[in-house]
């Protein structure tokens, strides 16, 4: 298996995004295209994501669209227990569920429902584990559910060789300039 890096940040709610047709979505997907044709140069092949709405499952979608042509290029889904979009609304889930039919490899760290919170706590050790570098749509002067990996990341970066590469606030407003002096 080649190299592999785990992509995680917000949720939808986290950054006041509610539908699927939010502009910020488009310049979300925009930065992490960037940033993983850079990773895809330096040898990445796989994207590890647990399938969390928002910026984990636009990352899937971005990989689907770099596969035309970046064909190498795998995505992994690795969901911290089994069900967990059960309570998610049905467009989500169907959205999700497409995710999971494109998806090069998909599996449950734990086999069973949500128990306690030590089921994300174990995602994120293996996330770590299981990858060379850490994609994280991330402003540290944010609080948020990706500060968890991030957190895990650091701590694991203290006694091995990992990369963290951060997509924040200044990065998504340079791509909207970027975009709109394009008009």
């Amino acid at each position: 298996m080649g190299k592999v890096v785990a992509i995680t940040g917000y949720k939808p709610y986290e950054l006041g995004i509610f539908g699927t047709d939010h502009p910020a979505i488009h310049y979300i997907k925009t930065a992490i295209q960037t940033r993983l044709l850079e990773l895809v140069d330096e040898g990445y092949e796989w994207v590890l994501i647990s399938g969390q709405q928002g910026t984990e499952l636009w990352a899937a979608e971005t990989v689907f669209d770099l596969q035309i042509e970046y064909p190498e290029l795998k995505l992994a889904v690795l969901t911290p227990f089994e069900g967990q979009e059960e309570k998610w609304q049905e467009e989500q889930k169907a959205y999700y569920e497409m995710v999971l039919s494109q998806a090069d490899f998909v599996a449950s760290i734990s086999r069973k429902p949500y128990e306690s919170p030590q089921q994300y706590h174990n995602k994120n050790r293996i996330f770590v584990h299981k990858s060379d570098c850490l994609l994280i749509v991330f402003d540290e002067e944010r609080e948020g559910s990706p500060k968890y990996l991030y957190e895990a990341a650091k701590k694991y970066r203290e006694t091995h060789p990992y990369d963290i590469r951060i997509i924040d606030f200044y990065d998504l407003q340079a791509i909207i300039e970027d975009e709109q002096t394009d008009f």
